[in-house]
């Protein structure tokens, strides 16, 4: 059973791993040239003494690469379950293959015991072999994006990277498989079952970050002064004859900020912060910098205006600090779905299918 199951998979198998061996060399290639680039700026701004300007542009100057390579692994885990997981028993139940393996002394248990432990423990191990070669590379990369104050959103518990870093790729991957085998099994039609698979899965991905991963470990919540120091994005509005302004922070470097609301002084939610009506409000940008750049941000003499008219931000985040305790909270929810659905194809395989 075990070298039908084998056979069977090969070509999907020779595929994948094919395609992660590639990565794999490239990576392997070029990742001690992208270490030393990096350590040797570091020295040079290191000695200037500011590596802000140097930290966006080692970004920037590889922004597409660290992209693609998210993309590989968020990407994978879907694949396996469209590609691995939906047509594994859906081939069979099409062309009634699965009979002729009944009839040759092999229980329905041990037939799909072969098939999800050997395909599942190889998808498994795909995801977290595209996780290990993509999270080395990327290491300078990530330093970088939690280091520059003015790039925000790709720090490694943020949801644009958190999928792609750690343990939860595992648990998408078997999630995923599992996803695809039950669906085969329900379906019996292995196109349907795919596109279904797809959906599905690609559902579960977006919702995730959004409704389930905040709570699964408790946030922090604070109240804190809007700083030149912590300030995110400014959007300052003079079209109404009024100027408003709307402010964000950020609370820790590194952090998921999931809450960001305007508190006034009595403590209740604002949208918008209002400013004195004048030729220059104090929140109006400066000029460029001295070595001629663009403006490095608004004027102390609008932090100082926001604090006397008693204007803080009430912040609820995820700080760096939390990514482990969210990685194994995570990859141990999808691992009880996994095994959920692998006891289902059990159940129907034994009792319904024939």
């Amino acid at each position: 059973m075990i070298w039908l199951t084998l056979r069977q998979f090969r070509v999907q198998a020779a595929v994948v791993f094919g395609g992660l061996a590639v990565l794999a060399a490239a990576l392997l290639i070029t990742g001690p040239g992208l270490e030393d680039d990096y350590n040797s700026g570091i020295a040079a701004c290191g000695a200037a003494g500011d590596c802000s300007r140097f930290y966006r542009s080692f970004f920037i100057d590889h922004q597409y690469y660290f992209g693609g390579l998210l993309a590989v692994v968020v990407f994978l885990p879907g694949i396996i379950g469209v590609f691995w997981g939906a047509p594994l028993i859906t081939r069979e139940l099409e062309h009634g293959t699965h009979r002729l393996v009944w009839n040759q002394s092999i229980t329905r248990t041990r037939w799909l015991a072969a098939k999800l432990g050997l395909v599942g423990l190889a998808a498994v191990a795909a995801a977290a072999v595209s996780v290990v070669a993509v999270e080395w590379w990327s290491d300078p990369i990530d330093e970088t994006a939690v280091n520059a104050t003015t790039i925000n959103g790709i720090a490694r518990v943020t949801p644009l990277v958190f999928a792609a870093r750690g343990i939860a790729p595992l648990g998408y991957a078997a999630f995923a498989f599992a996803l695809g085998v039950t669906v085969g099994v329900l379906v019996r039609r292995t196109l349907p079952a795919m596109t279904i698979t797809l959906v599905v899965f690609a559902a579960v991905q977006i919702l995730m970050p959004l409704f389930v991963r905040p709570h699964l470990v408790s946030p922090v919540s604070r109240t804190v002064e809007i700083t030149a120091d912590n300030h995110g994005d400014f959007m300052l509005d003079h079209a109404s004859g009024e100027p408003r302004l709307q402010v964000e922070v950020d609370p820790e470097r590194g952090a998921w900020t999931i809450t960001n609301n305007t508190v006034d002084r009595s403590g209740n939610t604002v949208s918008e912060i209002g400013l004195p009506k004048s030729a220059g409000s104090p929140c109006d940008p400066p000029g460029p910098d001295q070595q001629g750049g663009p403006p490095t941000g608004p004027p102390q003499k609008c932090f100082d205006y926001i604090k006397e008219q008693g204007y803080r931000q009430k912040v609820v985040y995820h700080p760096d600090s939390h990514f482990w305790a969210l990685q194994r909270a995570e990859t141990g929810l999808f691992a009880v779905l996994a095994l959920g659905l692998t006891g289902f194809c059990f159940y129907w395989t034994r009792r319904r299918l024939s």
